[in-house]
């Protein structure tokens, strides 16, 4: 089994779905919900609509009550962070000295711990098994808990496997903007149309159904009954969208009364209004 420096923060060793690693974290350790505090969690576009209907909320309402948004410098895409108490400790405005309040819709970078992720190219051509490292805080004491496990089995436990999957298109667009030269920038109006599309599920379900969107695009009745009402085939039908939009895919046939505008340093289709 791979040893971690116990005085490393982060591992740059590369882990496979069958390296194995030492962990568990229970109410008993003394350490329990110290991990919660002072963190930098990046929500996914189904973190955020796991989130919203735990607590009720609409989209709007959960990103202005729970997140701050930031532009990453490396793929120049917005994203949101999770938003935290301004207090001491800059908790977790949903942990408790007992525990999680939404641990069984706890997000995806929560679920990993104590591993991080990261995809070293797009899809076509990367390494199926994907890239893991180990996080190693020297406050936790949940690596001295004898239970042992590999990557592969962390994942399902946790179920980070199926999140990953419904991630899975949103993590590629990601990876492949960031793999672009420095200079080819995105405009304002591409950025919000995949913040909204990521991170806004109600507003591009507006946007979907209340603009002239399903006059511009050819997509079959029973696809749009898929996701009138599903919040997760309406993302990944999304998703798909912005890989046209973005990266000139062909997932959709686009009518011939669509109008073209530019998304990044050329000439593309306009997006619906």
């Amino acid at each position: 089994m791979e040893k971690p420096d116990p005085m490393a923060r982060i591992s740059p060793v590369k882990y496979s779905l069958d390296s194995k690693f030492q962990f568990k974290c229970h109410s008993g350790v003394k350490c329990f919900t110290k991990c919660c505090r002072g963190i930098n969690i990046i929500l996914t576009p189904y973190d955020i609509i796991v989130l919203k209907r735990r607590l009720q909320l609409s989209s709007d309402e959960f990103l202005t009550l729970y997140t701050q948004p930031q532009v990453l410098e490396k793929t120049d895409l917005p994203v949101v962070n999770l938003k935290l108490l301004d207090d001491e400790q800059q908790s977790c405005p949903f942990v408790r000295d007992d525990g999680c309040l939404v641990y069984a819709d706890r997000p995806s970078a929560c679920r990993y711990y104590p591993l991080g992720v990261a995809s070293l190219a797009h899809k076509e051509g990367a390494d199926d098994e994907g890239f893991f490292f180990f996080v190693n805080e020297p406050h936790c004491l949940g690596f001295e808990e004898k239970t042992v496990w590999t990557v592969r089995e962390w994942r399902t436990d946790q179920g980070v496997d199926v999140r990953d999957e419904i991630n899975a298109e949103w993590a590629d667009l990601m990876v492949r903007k960031r793999s672009f030269p420095g200079n080819i920038k995105l405009t304002d109006k591409s950025k919000q149309l995949f913040f909204m599309t990521s991170y806004n599920i109600d507003q591009f379900r507006r946007f979907v159904f209340e603009s002239s969107f399903l006059e511009r695009y050819d997509v079959d009745k029973d696809t749009v009954a898929t996701f009138k009402n599903d919040d997760v085939a309406l993302l990944k039908f999304g998703l798909k969208w912005l890989k046209d939009l973005l990266f000139n895919y062909k997932n959709f046939e686009v009518n011939e009364a669509a109008q073209s505008i530019s998304v990044r340093s050329g000439k593309r289709r306009e997006s619906p209004k």
